[in-house]
């Protein structure tokens, strides 16, 4: 057998454990009275879609990226080998609930200390997370017992469960070098790199998905990728042949969420249909259903709806930056564009 049927073997064994066969599940999700919705990413890109997620959906799951190697994430991957906890913690604060306990809490497990000591910049809900794992000895448990302290209005969980290395091919990263083709290491540093990332993997190449995660895209009514940055947050996802397969297999149906602007150094200059294009080029069997861009960030529709037309997908234009100009999404405007959305190519009549 190839290699990935023998992992689709596996998922299904998988799935079974947690619940059933997909098809099954997804089509009871289906009868349900709220959308069963996954949402894969890091960062603040996966922050502010959960954010406007968690106000149409009471089914919501995020699947995180576990490759930061910066800043107070980074320090305690170093000394004590555990997975980064950032981003992890950046989906529970945003799943928070508006009222007085859920925004104290997002404000306790986002605030950073700040000192002259050990403990400079980092930030309170990552020495919980870390702590709660080395307690429990459980990756999933801890993060759900976080969740359930926060109030938070959904399920974290990360893509997999060893911590992993960003490497991207980038030309030009040397300006002395423009045509040359060197290798940057680290989400910290791809992030900001100087020249054109040509591709990104991972380290191991072949890095194991958390089954809880696998499951429940198998499970979702429907899957939503993006925004956030392109080849540190969003692709990483694509390249956990579990999560991949699992994502090609969903009877889910599946929207990418573009990005308002080009991120500085890793996508410096990129239309919104290049995002699609190294997107296919990462994962060229995967399928979509809507691309969902805001109506102000499109300069060239044609030339996106053909590069949506490549993944089977139509695009939904929609306000839904900020008022003020900035490039951040708006949680209100984000949620009721997924909103009309679900309901257009979901089902007839109301999820609630």
């Amino acid at each position: 057998m190839t290699n990935r049927t023998v992992r689709l073997h596996r998922l299904r064994r998988v799935t079974s454990a947690l619940g059933g066969e997909p098809s099954t599940r997804a089509a009871r999700g289906r009868r349900g009275a709220t959308p069963k919705v996954v949402a894969l990413g890091g960062g603040m890109g996966l922050s502010a879609s959960l954010a406007a997620l968690r106000r149409i959906t009471g089914d919501l799951t995020a699947v995180v990226t576990v490759a930061d190697d910066g800043g107070s994430s980074g320090r305690l991957r170093d000394e004590l080998g555990v997975l980064p906890p950032g981003d992890l913690r950046k989906a529970l604060a945003a799943l928070c609930g508006d009222d007085d306990w859920g925004q104290t809490w997002a404000r306790v497990i986002q605030h950073r200390f700040q000192s002259k000591g050990d403990l400079h910049e980092h930030a309170v809900g990552n020495l919980l997370i870390v702590a709660l794992w080395e307690q429990l000895g459980d990756h999933v448990q801890a993060l759900d017992l976080v969740g359930r302290l926060l109030g938070a209005h959904g399920r974290v969980l990360p893509m997999s469960a060893v911590p992993l290395e960003l490497q991207a091919l980038v030309r030009g990263h040397d300006p002395a070098r423009p045509d040359e083709v060197d290798t940057v290491r680290g989400q910290a540093t791809v992030a900001l790199t100087p020249g054109d990332v040509q591709s990104v993997h991972l380290v191991p190449h072949d890095p194991p998905a958390v089954p809880e995660a696998v499951a429940a895209v198998l499970d979702a009514d429907w899957v939503v990728l993006g925004p956030g940055s392109w080849f540190s947050s969003v692709i990483p996802h694509l390249l956990v042949p579990e999560l991949l397969d699992a994502l090609v297999e969903t009877k889910a149906r599946r929207i990418l969420s573009l990005n308002l602007a080009p991120q500085p150094g890793e996508t410096e200059g990129f239309s919104p249909q290049r995002h699609l294009e190294v997107l296919a080029r990462h994962a060229p069997k995967l399928a979509l259903d809507v691309v969902l861009a805001d109506q102000a960030a499109v300069p060239d529709l044609p030339s996106l709806a053909d590069a949506a037309k490549r993944f089977g997908a139509t695009v939904e234009l929609a306000p839904v930056a900020r008022p003020d100009g900035a490039p951040k999404h708006d949680p209100e405007l984000l949620a009721a564009a997924y909103d009309r959305i679900f309901r257009m190519h979901g089902r007839i009549g109301p999820w609630r």
